[in-house]
């Protein structure tokens, strides 16, 4: 039926293949005892493009008591078809309405996704709120790096995931799969999942505010559900499950490649970064495992291009074994490797040789500040010489492009930091002018792409404001006239009132649940695209909820406040948190946890980390 009625219309909407499902590598089950719903709150080309989606698709298709099948956000073209034609959301697979499935799951990585994930409910006939849900309704299950504060969108929610999902999505099935058979409950159900280790059940719990409207507490309203909800952590990652055999897209999506991931969590400690904290440990993958990850991946996808993804992909222990040998293995077939997000201090002018030997894929280093001041303050651990010396060694070896990521607005920031990007900038384009034109390659291009700093939660600067608007478009323009003249020189940079939002989303409280389902019933749709963006909707929104945005991306708050995601255990502990934010106004910096523990997780560091 369905598939009959997207006959009749997919031809007036843009990408049509983001809709048919069908592809090379997809699941041929057509069902199960458990049906799980995989759906990512944007477009086809971002969500297939997702590692960790990729991996959980496998690792419950796997299982023969399960079913899983995937759905994205259709771009408002499609939903505007779709609404006219009686269409609901449905899965890639098999055409089955989401509400055909047990379990509907929404990968979150960006708060500014959130309005599409109340898209898809009601497309798919789901109400919007926990509360509203019968006994015939799919569970809403979400999981990702913004679970870590799931109070801006528990309302809409069933239940949390938090942490590594292959860790804890095989005991959600198996919990659900008992329930089911014996017949109970949602509540019940709901309650026999909250007893697993690293799930949260936002119903059985309510949060308390004094009289000045100020958080105090997350109070518990089921004596069954845990005080602390801690994160769950896959402690071998050389023996977790990865990617089998990954789907390959009919049409160009965002990472259009075969992504390898060699290890997870990161030792560096930036303390702006919420990704370097919460996944913690760091796990290696061994090199032998990587090398029979990749070429089962592109035997299987015909894919000429290998992502060596991590958050620092340059500290993998043997990343100067492993650059070489894929390189070497796949030669013939013009294999290329990219290397998506290096410190500007790893050695690499070796690797770099023989990646450019096949073809130049990317390159990509993130100073994130302009002075050494700064630098120190993020505990970056880096220094302009560590640049220089990467971008010469870039230069020499063939490169004539490369992107340098900063922030702007990070806390105790002054104008002559900020100028310090520009500088740096000119001093990078220098060394590419003093490489002999002989030895190195045409048309200079650097992109200076620069960010507004956003406050998350569990990092040391989750306490720290966020610059005002005007600031930021202050600073901007600022940037903009001190980089203008350099040659080979672009600047990137977006405007603030996103970056605001996302700031109100990540420190935020339930009350923002209200703003968030005013601004979706006025229109609010696909958020962090510029062209879909509508500032006037988020004023009304906030306006309507009796909101002030301020109070949640500008305030300096205290170390002694309480704050909305406490009652989430995400192993790293608050004393940590406090003194590195104390470090950071001293500018001192941490030492790589690599050369020795800082004791990030209390007592239980011997548990968990093994480095």
């Amino acid at each position: 039926m369905i598939k009959d009625k997207l006959n009749t219309f997919l031809d007036k909407v843009e990408k049509p293949a983001r809709y048919v499902g069908g592809e090379l590598n997809s699941t041929e089950k057509t069902d199960a005892q458990v049906r799980f719903a995989l759906c990512f709150p944007d477009v086809y080309e971002i969500g297939m493009s997702h590692l960790g989606s990729r991996i959980l698709y496998n690792v419950l298709n796997s299982r023969e008591d399960t079913i899983c099948e995937r759905a994205y956000a259709p771009w408002p073209d499609m939903e505007k078809q779709m609404r006219e034609n009686g269409v609901p959301a449905y899965s890639l697979e098999n055409f089955r309405p989401l509400k055909k499935f047990d379990i509907v799951g929404f990968s979150l990585l960006y708060e500014m996704c959130y309005t599409n994930i109340l898209t898809m409910l009601e497309l798919a006939d789901i109400p919007l709120r926990a509360d509203q849900r019968g006994e015939d309704i799919p569970l809403v299950v979400c999981g990702g790096p913004c679970a870590c504060n799931p109070e801006p969108i528990a309302p809409f929610i069933d239940l949390f995931m938090i942490g590594d999902g292959e860790e804890l999505i095989g005991e959600l099935v198996d919990v659900y799969k008992e329930c089911k058979v014996k017949g109970v409950s949602r509540k019940e159900t709901l309650l026999a999942m909250a007893e697993i280790k690293g799930v949260y059940v936002p119903a059985f719990y309510s949060p308390v505010y004094d009289d000045t409207g100020a958080f105090v507490s997350m109070d518990k309203i089921e004596s069954h559900a845990p005080d602390m909800i801690e994160r769950r952590v896959v402690k071998d990652l050389d023996a977790a499950q990865f990617l089998g055999k990954p789907i390959v897209p009919y049409l160009s999506i965002v990472h259009d490649r075969v992504a390898i991931e060699l290890f997870r969590g990161c030792t560096r400690g930036c303390r702006f970064c919420q990704a370097g904290f919460i996944y913690r440990p760091v796990r290696e993958r061994k090199r032998e495992t990587l090398l029979k990850q990749a070429d089962e991946i592109l035997s299987c996808t015909g894919y000429d291009e290998v992502s060596l993804f991590s958050l620092s992909s340059g500290d993998y222990s043997e990343i100067h074994q492993l650059v070489p040998e894929i390189i070497n293995s796949y030669r013939d077939k013009r294999v290329s490797i990219s290397l998506p997000s290096l410190r500007i201090d790893a050695f690499l002018k070796e690797d770099m040789e023989q990646m450019q030997s096949v073809r130049k894929a990317g390159l990509t280093f993130a100073p994130e500040a302009g002075t050494q001041r700064l630098r120190d303050v993020i505990n970056k651990g880096v220094t302009e010489e560590d640049l220089l010396r990467n971008m010469k060694d870039a230069f020499e070896s063939g490169w004539t492009g490369v992107k340098l990521y900063f922030m702007l607005g990070l806390p105790t920031e002054t104008d002559e930091d900020l100028l310090g990007i520009a500088d740096l900038a000119r001093k990078v384009s220098a060394v590419y002018y003093s490489v002999p034109k002989e030895k190195r390659g045409k048309g200079l291009r650097i992109t200076v792409s620069v960010s507004s700093f956003v406050p998350k939660p569990f990092t040391p600067f989750q306490w720290a404001p966020q610059n005002t608007k005007e600031e930021i478009i202050r600073k901007q323009h600022l940037l903009k006239d001190a980089l203008r003249g350099l040659r080979g020189v672009e600047y990137a940079y977006h405007a603030p009132d996103v970056s605001v939002l996302e700031a109100v989303m990540a420190r935020g409280d339930r009350r923002i649940a209200d703003v968030i389902e005013n601004a979706y019933r006025k229109g609010a749709r696909f958020d962090s695209w510029d062209e879909h963006f509508k500032l006037e909707i988020w004023d009304e929104a906030f306006a309507e909820a009796k909101v002030d945005p301020a109070y949640y991306a500008n305030r300096d708050r205290s170390l002694d406040e309480a704050l909305p995601w406490e009652h989430v255990d995400m192993l790293v502990t608050k004393d940590y948190l406090k003194r590195e934010y104390h470090n950071a106004l001293e500018e001192t910096c941490t030492r790589d946890c690599r050369k020795g523990c800082n004791g990030c997780f209390g007592g239980k560091c011997a548990d968990y980390c093994k480095i």
